[in-house]
């Protein structure tokens, strides 16, 4: 997966979200119809003085007053930074677990994601406009710092339930899948919660590793099987599992705060979060592109196997991609969505991009077959 933390070179459209990118930019001479991403700009006010900025945009990057008022008269816009926020609307780039969880040790209350959720709550409550610009702001920066993420990807979506217990067969069976797939070289994304998207997320990170690590891995998470009672051990126990296996295999997680009292995993390495939980279901399912494996889930993960199957049915992306689910008892009997799929399917293209399996160990392979075989009908 590409890492587009740390650009070294200006991007080609125009949009700069770096210090380094910005210094870039300016070496070749303008700022002008530039976009300037929640750049600190404060060390710049002789570059920003000096600078052609006509049609530039500054979105929430601190400068000096004089800088800004300059580059005002120059024909530029500036949006200032908003104050008294627990995020920023404008940045430039996903999160990472390091940054949601800050301040952890204290407890999980103090953290960023716990207070952007508080944050959240309090203004929907007071339905103040201006904060639900914020949040638009935020989720649509959020949208395109993912699509820059994943550009030349190929994205399979693991969906499944929070409820799933570390400990649990089926929760070290969503493990062994993330791992599989990422060494197949998908870039696993999940909605980026707890339960069967963490363990996915933590088998992508796993696949890095030997084998023996996930199953140790998944030993000492274990001793803390859920996010109640208590988030703050739930995800202590997640870091340490990072902090004695460095330099795992990335993925994507797709959060939202509606769902606040889930917090988000520590084991997605990229992490899309969102205030709107439709922004953020819809773009999950649109951005797999390899295909959608969904495990066992409530009405979530039934609601999101139609949010998939709607644009495979009317072909509104394109092609239909790969749907696989697993559990034949659970999608047939408990929860009968397979019945109906099939009926959607029938006599349409995406008959063939539709699998149930019984098992997670056959999810990856049924994909795969999926995927080759529709490469050799196209």
């Amino acid at each position: 997966m590409p890492d587009h933390h740390t650009p070294t070179t200006p991007s080609t459209d125009r949009e700069i979200e770096t210090l380094e990118e910005f210094d870039a930019v300016l070496a070749r001479g303008s700022l002008a119809h530039h976009r300037i991403q929640a750049v600190d700009l404060t060390e710049r006010t002789f570059a920003l003085l000096t600078a052609d900025a006509e049609g530039a945009v500054f979105l929430g990057c601190p400068m000096e007053p004089a800088a800004a008022a300059k580059v005002r008269a120059s024909g530029a816009l500036v949006f200032p930074p908003v104050p008294g926020l627990p995020f920023d609307p404008y940045r430039g780039h996903l999160y990472t677990p390091d940054e949601l969880f800050q301040g952890l040790a204290g407890s999980y209350e103090a953290t960023p994601d716990a207070r952007a959720y508080q944050w959240f709550q309090q203004t929907k409550t007071d339905g103040d406009v201006f904060a639900s610009m914020l949040r638009a702001v935020h989720d649509d920066s959020i949208s395109d710092a993912l699509d820059e993420l994943l550009v030349g990807a190929r994205v399979v979506g693991v969906m499944g339930g929070h409820a799933m217990a570390r400990g649990t067969e089926e929760y070290a069976g969503a493990a062994r899948l993330g791992r599989t797939l990422a060494r197949q070289g998908l870039t696993v994304a999940t909605g980026g919660g707890p339960g069967a998207m963490e363990a996915a997320n933590l088998g992508a990170y796993a696949s890095a590793h030997d084998d023996e690590m996930l199953d140790d891995a998944l030993e000492l998470l274990a001793k803390a099987p859920s996010f109640t009672p208590s988030i703050t051990d739930w995800a202590q126990a997640a870091f340490a599992v990072r902090e004695r296996w460095s330099g795992g295999g990335a993925s994507v997680g797709i959060p939202t705060w509606f769902y606040g009292h889930e917090p988000p995993n520590a084991f997605a390495a990229h992490i899309a979060k969102y205030f709107a939980n439709a922004t953020r279901e819809d773009g999950l399912l649109a951005r797999s592109n390899a295909g959608v494996i969904f495990l066992p889930g409530a009405a979530g993960t039934v609601q999101e196997v139609f949010d998939n199957a709607t644009p495979n049915y009317y072909e509104s992306r394109g092609e239909p991609t790969p749907m696989v689910l697993v559990n034949r008892t659970h999608w047939t009997e408990k929860l009968p969505v397979w019945p109906l799929l099939q009926s959607l399917a029938r006599g349409r293209s995406m008959e063939s991009r539709i699998a149930l399996v019984n098992t997670v160990e056959e999810a990856a392979e049924a994909l795969l077959s999926l995927e080759e075989s529709n490469r050799g009908q196209d």
